[in-house]
């Protein structure tokens, strides 16, 4: 009976801490404004990110790292320079038997590739030249200021490249990874009620002309809608005085997401200076977007940078948020998240609070850069956007929430 109990205990909440990223690649030719996306919402048992700028390669980058990483030997997920953009999803579905002892290097590859990749071709290159075994299991996505955009499934010692431009292989001009490769075993992988929820959503999104960064962030990464139980948890009818716990397992924003990147490439021929990594840092549910700007080189907003304790503020403002969705103790206080404080009939739940916020960051920041692609001095004013940015997000949190 007691073994039949932990089975169960484990089938159910084994998930927890298990990689689990969903994310998603866009050709420009399917852009609403031609610039092609590459988004990756995180799960990571490392709860605390942050931003960190490296400047020690043949290109300069950005990325997002943990916090714990204080030497940065990992991103995952960051761009450079040259405007090429990476990011993976681990998959478990590439190796079967397997008796490579080197794993989990995943995101040392990425901040490697970042210091010496310019182009989708050049990170093909790359894959060949690096010794092997590689030591990973995963899904890269890249793209590069050529209109380059593709997916490598990578197992130790061989990959499979997909390129999302081929209408034979990306017929919307997208393509959606979770935790399992198109080219590995079919029976094997995880992550599959995730990949179909956002598989709703881009399409919808693709048959409206709709495919950006906003939609991305705000509708797919902040998605509580599930595929398998056909239940949207925005239109429960749910009073903000009562206590209302439901079931919160296989949604795309999960008890172990930890942050949300999208990386807007540029259009062919223009300059990829103007690269933006839309980054929500932090539970994506109880925080807001920040545009970063590589740029800015080590100038990046101290919101999202580490600060004395080694933490990024707007993460750690998250984190508390996060608290108040998830008061459950025990283990399977991951499994049961309390919509009326999230989301309730009278729009006072955290992410409805958040929203309007955010709504301004955009209309803000999409409102420069348009402005900005057409001035050569305008690096000169993204320090002081930055610092309005702050104010702004600091503000709203202490007078919403008191933090």
């Amino acid at each position: 009976m007691k073994r039949g109990i932990a089975l169960l205990l484990l089938l159910s909440f084994g998930w927890i801490y298990a990689g689990a990223c969903t994310s998603v690649i866009v050709s420009g030719k399917a852009t609403s404004d031609g610039r092609p996306i590459l988004w990756k919402h995180r799960d990571s048992d490392e709860f605390h990110n942050v931003i960190r700028y490296f400047s020690d390669g043949k290109y300069a980058s950005i990325g997002l790292v943990n916090a714990s990483d204080s030497a940065g030997e990992s991103i995952w997920a960051g761009y450079n320079m040259a405007g090429f953009a990476i990011m993976n999803t681990a998959s478990y579905n590439l190796t079967d038997k397997d008796t490579v002892t080197l794993k989990d290097r995943e995101g040392i590859l990425m901040r490697q590739a970042l210091q010496i990749c310019a182009t989708v071709e050049e990170f093909v290159q790359f894959l060949k030249n690096v010794p092997k075994p590689m030591g990973v299991e995963a899904n890269f996505g890249v793209i590069d200021a050529r209109g380059g955009a593709a997916w490598f499934e990578v197992d130790h010692f061989s990959f499979k490249k997909l390129d999302v431009n081929d209408p034979a292989q990306a017929p919307f001009g997208y393509m959606i990874r979770t935790n399992f490769s198109f080219t590995g075993d079919p029976q094997r992988g995880s992550g599959h009620i995730r990949y179909k929820t956002a598989e709703d959503l881009f399409f919808q999104a693709s048959r409206q002309n709709n495919l950006n960064v906003r939609f991305i962030l705000q509708d797919v990464s902040r998605s509580l809608w599930h595929s398998l139980v056909k239940t949207d948890l925005k239109k429960m009818q749910v009073s903000p005085e009562d206590q209302k716990f439901v079931p919160f397992a296989d949604f795309i924003p999960r008890y172990t997401s930890v942050a949300s990147v999208a990386i807007q490439g540029v259009t062919v021929g223009e300059d990829p200076v103007f690269t933006t990594m839309w980054t929500i840092l932090g539970f994506p549910l109880t925080s807001v977007v920040i545009p970063l700007w590589l740029n800015q080189g080590a100038a990046q907003p101290v919101l999202v940078t580490p600060g004395h304790d080694g933490l990024a503020p707007l993460c750690e403002k998250a984190l508390v948020l996060k608290e108040r969705l998830f008061p459950v103790i025990f283990n399977y206080k991951p499994g049961y998240i309390n919509l009326s404080s999230l989301y309730n009939n009278d729009g006072t739940g955290i992410m409805q609070q958040l929203r309007p916020l955010e709504d301004t960051i955009f209309d803000l920041s999409l409102k420069k850069l348009e402005n900005w692609r057409n001035d050569k001095d305008f690096r000169e004013e993204i320090p002081a956007f930055y610092h309005e940015l702050e104010n702004l997000i600091t503000g709203r949190y202490r007078s919403l929430f008191g933090i």
